[in-house]
């Protein structure tokens, strides 16, 4: 017997994120398994209010004004609520899953869940605060996400985190999550989707040098400035340490002006090419501020590539000791610096993290199991 599960995701494909990759994959997963999925997303330029993908999941798309590139949206929460009532009538919901608990959009769900009679479910993403890069912004974010986190609790969704970090840092709202609904990988699907590009071959690297992948959002709270500096340093330069990075975002320009021949900028690249890029490199180098469980560590994992990353999100609970991978204490440059010329110097640890963390993803991160946990908890109020 299906169901019909309603999940609402403020930033959804083609807008590229680790939210909007989790989100599709869970839906996938879902229909997979005979149910219907429906996830409402904002509404950004040039695209449809509505449409159906090659796995039979609906996307419906609210109006909203974009701010930050589609990052920030503002909803009209009347004129949201008449579109979902319009686009999905009289329909059977069963279940109600909200990406996040901070956006415009949360609160739409939250309103919908409670005219339809559900307790929705609310995923938190995150560990940390909002950032925008600069003091009075990050101030202001970190008001407003007190002040809407405060508004969405007062509809009495079940709170659920993306790891044990986000439950953790949901205390910080006085808010106990009911559990984890972890991030997830298909990780034999996308290691086998590799384009076959040879990023050393493209760019002439030598088989000796020690290839660092940096893929995600160029934001200050992926530890994109750290990276840059570290890449300076004269010592990684002389090991032929070379750091290959992939992204879009607002910091591009300074990752463009500081590209060099051990600094290479390949643009955002999409699924194939990002198979390729994990499976070409020695390793992951991610020395973010703020995940919740990052989808980009699991890629990498995926592809056999360790991962050099600080504390936050998921990581700890992916790498579980240092034969796994690397997790450093601060992320800043002189760290990164560090920790670099020391796996270089020990390249039979990266083969061995290799090999153990490509078998972690494979056997303990699916995607079936995260589809169970998210209907076990759309239904624990049934």
């Amino acid at each position: 017997m299906h169901s019909n599960y309603l999940i609402f995701s403020a930033c959804y494909l083609p807008h590229l994120g680790g939210v909007e990759i989790f989100t599709e994959n869970l839906a996938h997963e879902l229909c997979a398994e005979g149910n219907k999925v429906y996830i409402v997303t904002n509404k950004l330029p040039g695209l449809s209010d509505s449409s159906v993908d090659e796995h039979g999941v609906t996307i419906i798309r609210v109006p909203c004004i974009s701010f930050l590139g589609g990052r920030f949206c503002l909803n009209s929460f009347i004129k949201s609520h008449s579109l979902l009532k319009e686009k999905l009538g009289s329909t059977e919901i069963d279940g109600v899953l909200i990406n996040t608990r901070f956006y415009f959009l949360s609160i739409v769900g939250l309103i919908y869940s409670k005219s339809r009679r559900i307790k929705p479910v609310v995923l938190d993403h995150g560990s940390a605060y909002l950032s925008f890069g600069s003091p009075i912004l990050n101030l202001a974010a970190k008001a407003y996400e007190h002040f809407i986190t405060f508004i969405g609790k007062g509809f009495s969704p079940d709170y659920y985190g993306i790891s044990e970090k986000s439950c953790e840092w949901l205390r910080n709202f006085r808010i106990e999550a009911k559990g984890v609904i972890s991030n997830s990988i298909d990780a034999t699907a996308f290691s086998s989707s590799s384009s076959g590009r040879s990023f050393r071959e493209e760019f002439q690297l030598t088989s000796d040098c020690l290839l660092v992948a940096v893929a995600g959002r160029l934001i200050p709270e992926k530890g994109i400035a750290q990276i840059i500096e570290a890449s300076s340093n004269e010592e990684l330069i002389e090991q032929n340490v070379v750091f290959v990075i992939a992204g879009d975002g607002p910091m591009k320009a300074e990752v463009e002006n500081a590209c060099s021949s051990n600094f290479i900028y390949v643009g955002r690249l999409n699924r194939n090419d990002m198979a390729a890029l994990f499976l070409d490199s020695d390793l992951l180098c991610l020395p973010s501020r703020s995940e919740g469980f990052c989808t980009t560590l699991l890629e990498a994992s995926a592809c056999g590539c360790p991962s050099l990353t600080t504390d936050v999100g998921g990581a700890s609970e992916l790498i579980l000791n240092g034969s796994y991978g690397s997790i450093m204490k601060s992320g800043d440059a002189a760290e990164i610096v560090e920790r670099l010329k020391y796996l270089d110097s020990n390249r039979k640890l990266l083969k061995t993290q290799s090999k153990n963390i490509w078998e972690r993803a494979v056997s303990d991160f699916s995607f079936s199991k995260t589809a169970q946990q998210a209907e076990n908890a759309m239904n624990a109020n049934h």
